[in-house]
């Protein structure tokens, strides 16, 4: 694991680039094991969590090239060889899992563990295994492993009880190979869920809806190849844009969709940031002290949970008293005992948390425990005054590539450190 070392209070300014979606990349890494042809995939991140996906589908048969450098990756998996991905990979991330729809739709059979991935709540699997099964599929879960079995999927009418991304893109795949039409009721809209859709029609599939929470996928019985870029990723795109309101600073995000990012855009126009649409960037300028807003997570087209740690930054620095609700996920707050020894005085009751807004941060010693407890607790450090040490930031990189080096071109102040071998740092990465 890795130290990051920040020297904050610095105001960020210039421009950067967002990169293709994480959120998007792994789903689509997983449809590509439906296909016997190859296909090409541009814009997909150099991240921790794109590598453990790719060595998911590598482990089973697939053939890889990815070029890190230009973000092409190619893929040909028509040589699978075995169904059941190996459980310490399955288990090391969530996303994991989502070769489950593809391999037992592909092959009638398939055997996964169950997935890990962070510790921000529970995340059952439950909505995958109902659709399956309704699609006909045999599943038996024992010892932690599910093993599945069909003769041939069948189309059917799911409901899902929450509109689960993950389960709506897993049923989306199964379905793309099933004998018949499958309708998903409930479903997820996700913007990563429209791109897996024109990826799965780019390759022949019959997939209408996504993007609403009625989906319908009539089966075929092959798919083809495709070239196909990836969407940028909109919690990158958040990320940078909040790097930029809480430290005071003057940046334009480009390559974004700003229509993905409308809960984000309003609420930082809510605390009196500056906020400039134009095409495909947005610019924000930090314009004195923002005023506290109530805030809660819903799936979308609702605030993004993924980006409430982030946003929780800003308001801590705000005037006034803010109301955070999480709906999603019981255990994001979980950053906040990091932020509270930065002198941020939030208080957690259950789902919530009340921020009461103080006039700055102070750098301290703090520990990342998930990916966007990771991202929070860098832009507290960008914005506090003093130095601040994050551990554990290792978990930055399963979302967010070269994060570090492209903040430091914004004029952050910032060094990363083996944590075993962390010292005083004379000098910070300008």
């Amino acid at each position: 694991m890795h130290d990051l070392i920040i020297q904050g209070g610095m105001p960020l300014r210039g421009s950067v680039k967002v990169k293709g979606s994480k959120n998007a990349s792994l789903p689509i890494i997983a449809a590509s094991l439906l296909t016997e042809e190859s296909v090409i995939v541009d814009d997909v991140p150099d991240l921790h969590d794109v590598r453990t996906m790719l060595e998911v589908i590598e482990s089973m048969g697939a053939s890889i090239d990815y070029n890190s450098a230009e973000e092409i990756l190619r893929i040909n998996s028509m040589r699978l060889d075995a169904i059941e991905p190996p459980c310490h990979l399955v288990q090391r991330m969530r996303a994991s899992f989502l070769v489950l729809g593809p391999i037992l739709t592909r092959f009638g059979k398939a055997k996964i563990s169950l997935p890990g991935g962070c510790a921000i709540g529970s995340r059952p699997v439950d909505l995958h295994l109902k659709g399956l099964t309704s699609m006909g599929a045999d599943i038996t879960l024992s010892g932690g492993i599910i093993e599945a079995k069909t003769k041939q999927l069948q189309g059917a009418r799911i409901y899902l009880d929450f509109p689960s991304v993950g389960a709506t893109e897993n049923i989306i795949m199964a379905a793309s190979l099933a004998k018949g039409t499958t309708f998903i009721e409930n479903a997820a809209s996700e913007p990563e869920v429209v791109d897996l859709a024109g990826f799965l029609n780019s390759l022949g599939a019959k997939v209408s809806g996504a993007g609403t929470n009625n989906i319908r996928i009539e089966g075929v019985k092959e798919l083809g190849s495709t070239r196909h870029a990836v969407i940028p990723d909109r919690i990158e795109a958040g990320t940078l844009l909040l790097s930029a309101a809480v430290t005071g600073g003057d940046v334009t995000v480009t390559n974004l969709l700003p229509e993905h990012i409308k809960p984000l855009l309003a609420k930082l126009r809510e605390t009196g940031v500056s906020v400039e649409e134009d095409g495909l960037s947005v610019r924000v300028r930090g314009e004195g002290r923002t005023k506290g807003v109530d805030l809660k997570t819903f799936p979308y087209p609702g605030f993004p949970t993924d980006l409430q740690p982030q946003f929780m930054i800003l308001l801590a620095l705000s005037e006034g008293t803010s109301l955070v609700t999480e709906t999603i996920f019981e255990n994001r707050f979980r950053y906040v005992p990091g932020l509270q020894k930065m002198n941020a005085n939030i208080m957690v009751e259950g789902n919530r948390a009340v921020v009461q807004g103080c006039h700055e941060l102070r750098g301290a010693q703090v520990e990342a425990s998930d990916l966007r407890a990771a991202a929070a607790l860098l832009l507290a450090g960008l914005a506090a005054k003093g130095k601040t040490q994050i551990s554990n930031i290792d978990y930055l990189w399963r979302g967010y590539s070269s994060f570090e080096e492209r903040l430091a071109s914004l004029g952050a102040r910032l060094e990363c450190l083996p944590s075993e071998n962390y010292e005083q740092p004379e000098a910070f990465i300008k």
